[in-house]
């Protein structure tokens, strides 16, 4: 079976830092991390699920689903955007021109346009870093260590792990692109 490069993120851990997104930052020289972080029910991170008086915060990491059946990627005139056969879908800001497509064609509104270079950026599960045996950098700098990142075909990883052990969901299923992005449910409150 081949490998399958996948990510889990546990929603109990997630302390909604941001450090995922600084590490991003400044490990891809961009303007704007490639994850963003919104609590589940807004693009806010100050919007909580619940109701008084029973309120907490679910944080919600966003970014790049590499699915195995990218939208981007046929969207891309320019074949600037990749599937790779372990998984990562890379966009190869040498051949981007600009033009957006892939911005429309993604369901999870996570490529981002960076107005400075007139490019389309995202994602790329730190792919450099991957190439040296190293993992991606958000996972590294996370402060709630609530990141995790494997082959999800192999049923030993920490992230089948995680799926079989857990409650897990994905974003937009229903689009039908089978994104590698999986989230660790928040398990349900308990008033005292």
């Amino acid at each position: 079976m081949s490998k399958r490069l996948g990510m889990v993120i546990d929603q109990e851990r997630c302390i909604g830092c941001d450090a995922c997104t600084v590490a991003c930052k400044l490990e891809n020289s961009t303007t704007e991390g490639w994850i963003q972080v919104e609590t589940l029910n807004s693009p806010q991170k100050d919007v909580p699920s619940g109701t008084p008086p029973d309120l907490w915060l679910e944080f919600l990491p966003k970014l790049c689903n590499h699915c195995s059946d990218p939208p981007c990627v046929e969207a891309c005139p320019n074949n600037a955007i990749i599937k790779t056969g372990d998984g990562p879908v890379i966009l190869d800001r040498e051949n981007c021109d600009g033009c957006q497509a892939c911005m429309e064609a993604c369901p999870y509104n996570v490529i981002q346009f960076n107005q400075q270079k007139g490019i389309a950026e995202k994602c790329n599960f730190c792919n450099h870093r991957l190439e040296q045996g190293l993992e991606p950098f958000c996972l590294i700098c996370c402060e709630g260590q609530a990141i995790f990142f494997g082959d999800s075909n192999d049923p030993n990883s920490v992230v089948s792990r995680k799926i079989a052990e857990r409650e897990t969901f994905q974003l937009k299923l229903d689009a039908g692109t089978g994104p590698s992005v999986y989230y660790c449910k928040m398990k349900p409150r308990r008033r005292l």
